[in-house]
C-alpha cells in the first residue's frame, strides 16, 4: 500500500496537537485537519465516490484546500486541482476531460465569483454528478439554491476514516498542463511519483517539524503542492497560508509567524526585492534571522535578483527545475553541493537528466539540445491521450521537456531557450493556440496569432496579433475587454495589435518568429 494521504495520517499520529495550518487568525492542529479530512472522506463515500474515481477541486490557499485534497486521496480517488481563475467553459472542459464524478468549488468573491462560474461549468459536464460549494464560513447557507455546501457534507459524518489501500502506481493527482497544440492535457501522477518527490524535497531542504512554511504559491500547482504542502505536512511542519501574493503582506507575515521556508516564482522575488513602504518599518534583520532557505522555480530567476535577495536577507536562494509531468522537481541547486547562479542545478535523487538531439542521441558537455528526464518523478501518462503520451517520450522512458538546455563539466544544467511556443507569464503556463481559438470566436476576428513578449515584472506578457474580418471594425481595446470576459485573468492578452496580414510560410503557417521580432 502507498497512499499520498499518509503524509497527513503520519504527522497527525505523531503530533496531533501541533499547529498544522495558519490562515489569518485561524490556527488548526493536525488532529483538527485530519478530522476534517476524514469527515469529508466519509461524505464522499456516502455520495458514491469509489477508488479510482476522479474528484475536482477549485480552491485558493485556504485551510479547505489540504482538507479536501487529502480527503479525496483517502477514498482512493484521484484529485484534479483546477486553477481558481478558470471560467465556466474552461471548467467544463476540465471536468469532462478528467471524467470527474464530483467537484468542490470555493464560493469566491464579488471580484472572482468562483462558485457561479464553477456551477455553470459543472452543469455543462454531464458526467460530473456532485457539486459542493466551499463557503468561507462552513456554517453559512449555500449561495446557490439547491446546492450543498462542504459544511453540510461534513456535518453528519464521523471524524474517523480508514484510508483506502492504493498501489504505488495508482493515480493520485491529475494536473492539467500546458502544451503547444490543442487544449490542456491531464498529467497522471501516481502515489509513488508524489510521495517520492515530496520525500526528496524534504531531504534536500533538510526540513523538520520546526520549520514554518509560507505558502503563497497556489496549491493547485505542482510546485506549491509538492515542495510546500506535501513536504511540509510530511515532516509535521506548520503551513502559513496566504491566498493572494502581495509583497508587503508576505514580508509582514514572515515577521509575525517566524517563517523559515519561502518558495516562490521569480516575479515574487522581484516584488519582494523592490518593495518599499515608507509608512512601514519592516524588521529585515528579524526576517533574515528566521528564514533558512528561499526556493525559486517555474521560470529562470535573473541572477541580479538572486544576488539582491541573498544580500538583503542573508539566505541561500535555491533554484530548481521541473514540470507538472515530473511531480514537479527534476533538478535542483542542492545544499550539499556548490550552487551556481543561473543554473537549474543537478538531477535530484532517483532522477536522470541528459541533453539530446532531435533523434534522442545524448550530446556532450557544452552542447545545446533538448532536456529529457527519466526517473521516479515522471508521470505515467496523459489521461486518455495515448498518442500525446507516446509523443512525449523518447525510447527508454525519457520524457521530452521541449526545453533547450546545456550541461557543464560539473553536471549542472542551464536552460537556454524553449522549443515550445508556450508563454510563461508570472509563473503561469499559457498555450497560445487555446487563446487563438477563443479569439477567433469573436465575430469581428478573421485570424489570430499569439506570442509571448518580454515583460519586466511577469517575465513574459501575452500579445495577440489580429486580422479583422473584411468590413468589420474592432479596436484593440474592444478585444482586450472581450478577452477578459472570456478567459482566466492570467491568460487573456494585455497587448493587441491589429494588422491587415500576418507573415506566413508558403504552406500557410504563421511565422511567429517574425511576429516575436
Amino acid at each position: 500500500m502507498l497512499n499520498l494521504a499518509a503524509v497527513l495520517d503520519y504527522s497527525e499520529k505523531e503530533n496531533p496537537e501541533k499547529t498544522a495550518l495558519v490562515f489569518g487568525d485561524t490556527r488548526l492542529a493536525y488532529a483538527q485537519v485530519a478530522g476534517a479530512a476524514n469527515k469529508i472522506a466519509n461524505g464522499l463515500i456516502r455520495a458514491g465516490i469509489e477508488k479510482g474515481d476522479k474528484v475536482a477541486l477549485s480552491c485558493p490557499n485556504l485551510p479547505y484546500f489540504p482538507m479536501v485534497y487529502y480527503a479525496i486521496l483517502k477514498t482512493g480517488a484521484a484529485v484534479v486541482p483546477l486553477n481558481v481563475l478558470l471560467k465556466r467553459d474552461e471548467i467544463a472542459y476540465h471536468l469532462k476531460d478528467s471524467d470527474a464524478k464530483a467537484y468542490f468549488c470555493f464560493q469566491g468573491t464579488p471580484e472572482l465569483p468562483m462558485a457561479k462560474e464553477g456551477y455553470a461549468g459543472f452543469q455543462a459536464a454531464e458526467s460530473c454528478l456532485n457539486f459542493w460549494i466551499i463557503t468561507a464560513d462552513p456554517a453559512l447557507d449555500s449561495p446557490i439554491d439547491g446546492v450543498k455546501t462542504l459544511g453540510q457534507l461534513m456535518e453528519p459524518e464521523s471524524p474517523y476514516f480508514e484510508t483506502v489501500n492504493t498501489s504505488p502506481e495508482d493515480t493520485a493527482v491529475i494536473l492539467y498542463t500546458s502544451g503547444t497544440t490543442g487544449f490542456p492535457k491531464g498529467a497522471e501522477l501516481t502515489h509513488s511519483n508524489m510521495v517520492m518527490n515530496a520525500s526528496i524535497c524534504r531531504e534536500m531542504l533538510r526540513l523538520t517539524g520546526n520549520d514554518v512554511f509560507l505558502v503563497t504559491l497556489p496549491l493547485f500547482h505542482s510546485f506549491g503542492q509538492t515542495v510546500l504542502m506535501n513536504a511540509g505536512i510530511s515532516v509535521g511542519g506548520t503551513l502559513v497560508l496566504i491566498s493572494r501574493f502581495e509583497a508587503g503582506a508576505v514580508l509582514r507575515t514572515m515577521i509575525q509567524e517566524s517563517i523559515t521556508i519561502f518558495a516562490g516564482v521569480p516575479t515574487m522575488y522581484w516584488q519582494i526585492l523592490n518593495y518599499e513602504d515608507p509608512e512601514s518599518d519592516l524588521d529585515i534583520e528579524r526576517i533574515a534571522g528566521n528564514l533558512r532557505i528561499g526556493v525559486s522555480g517555474a521560470a529562470s530567476l535573473p541572477v541580479e535578483i538572486l544576488k539582491g535577495i541573498e544580500a538583503k536577507y542573508n539566505i541561500p536562494i535555491l533554484e530548481g527545475y521541473g514540470l507538472s509531468e515530473t511531480s514537479p522537481v527534476a533538478t535542483f541547486n542542492q545544499l550539499h553541493k556548490q550552487r551556481k547562479p543561473g543554473s537549474i542545478g543537478s538531477p535530484v535523487w532517483g532522477v536522470e537528466v541528459k541533453i539530446v538531439d532531435k533523434q534522442g542521441v545524448e550530446q556532450p558537455v557544452g552542447n545545446v539540445g533538448e532536456l529529457v528526464i527519466r526517473g521516479s518523478n515522471v508521470m505515467k501518462s496523459y489521461y486518455k491521450k495515448p498518442e500525446a503520451t507516446q509523443a512525449a517520450f523518447f525510447k527508454g522512458g525519457w520524457l521530452r521537456t521541449g526545453d533547450l538546455a546545456k550541461m557543464d563539466e560539473d553536471g549542472f544544467f542551464y536552460i537556454v531557450d524553449r522549443l515550445k511556443d508556450m508563454v510563461i507569464r508570472g509563473g503561469y503556463n499559457i498555450y497560445p493556440r487555446e487563446i487563438e481559438e477563443m479569439l477567433m470566436t469573436h465575430p469581428a476576428v478573421s485570424l489570430a496569432a499569439v506570442v509571448g513578449v518580454p515583460h519586466q515584472q511577469h517575465g513574459e506578457e501575452v500579445k495577440a496579433f489580429i486580422v479583422p474580418k473584411e468590413k468589420e471594425h474592432v479596436t484593440e481595446e474592444d478585444l482586450i475587454a472581450w478577452s477578459k470576459g472570456k478567459m482566466a485573468s492570467y491568460k487573456y492578452p494585455r497587448i493587441v495589435e491589429i494588422r491587415d496580414t500576418l507573415p506566413m510560410t508558403a504552406t500557410g503557417k504563421i511565422l511567429k518568429t517574425e511576429l516575436r521580432k
